[in-house]
């Protein structure tokens, strides 16, 4: 009888994955860098998201965030190898976002013929990146080889839809990662701005009066969209989370995972920022 495929996870850290959730799954996370200034940290190592959010508090200035080398995802892959797996599966930032996705294939190109590493990019960000790792990581553990994990992980790609409430534009617009034009209106008309990762990009999606409405717009997408499946909650220290469980709650939305948005996420969307991500079409398998 052949022996069962060990196929190893690898992503980064825009994901936003729960460290628990990390650690269940045997998910390798390969950490971006955030610098404040001259000072230069690392995701997850030097920087919790509680710890982020704090130092973001106390800064006049606007952190950035820097991809992880092509050494670095080199490092994720060898050790994999060298632990045992028959692959890697590594699930990465939108690369329309992010360097990280070109950086992994370096490092890919760098151990063919030693590892065998299957890229996928997740056109997405944050938990709407995470539901796919963690997808992928389950047919991992299930005894699924590379190709039939990565397939896993790419018929998701196009089933994630991720939003989110801002609760101010000047991170997206100082970030480049959103037109200043947009940034304007939000700002003159006190608008909450619903944003969304469309074809791994950040687009405008709506404006909406109040928090309050900004919230129940999220949730009613969330219904709207129903069945759902791989439905998580994020948010940047947002005081009024549980507002948006109850409301998905009141639809009868299956139960959200929640997680924190990160360092990578957090410097582009900005304090108080809520977010829903969940994959159309039912059960993911």
């Amino acid at each position: 009888m052949a022996a069962v495929a060990r196929i190893s996870v690898v992503t980064d850290s825009g994901c936003d994955l729960p460290a628990e959730l990390v650690a269940e799954h045997a998910v390798t996370v390969v950490p971006l860098t955030i610098r404040f200034g001259a000072e230069e940290l690392v995701d997850g190592r030097d920087l919790t998201p509680a710890g982020f959010w704090e130092k973001v508090a106390g800064s006049a200035q606007l952190p950035e965030t820097a991809a992880p080398s092509p050494g670095a995802f080199e490092a994720a892959f060898r050790a994999a190898s060298g632990a045992g797996a028959d692959g890697v599966v590594c699930v990465t930032l939108s690369s329309s976002l992010s360097a990280t996705h070109q950086a992994a294939s370096v490092a890919a190109q760098a151990v063919d013929g030693d590892v065998s590493v299957s890229l996928v990019d997740s056109r997405a960000v944050s938990m709407g990146q995470g539901m796919i790792v963690l997808a992928a990581a389950r047919a991992a553990a299930s005894g699924a080889g590379l190709d039939e994990v990565t397939a896993t992980a790419d018929a998701l790609v196009a089933r994630t839809r991720i939003y989110a409430a801002l609760d101010t534009l000047d991170n997206l617009r100082k970030g480049g990662r959103i037109g200043a034009a947009q940034a304007l209106l939000g700002s003159l008309l006190s608008i909450k701005p619903i944003i969304q990762v469309a074809g791994g990009r950040v687009e405008p999606e709506s404006k909406q009066r109040t928090r309050r409405r900004s919230l129940q717009y999220l949730a009613d997408k969330v219904a709207q969209a129903a069945p759902v499946a791989d439905l998580a909650v994020v948010h940047g220290q947002a005081p009024d989370i549980d507002d948006l469980l109850g409301m998905l709650g009141a639809h009868g939305c299956p139960a959200p995972v929640v997680a924190q948005v990160g360092a990578v996420i957090g410097t582009h969307a900005g304090p108080g920022v809520v977010g829903v991500t969940f994959t159309t079409g039912g059960a993911a398998g």
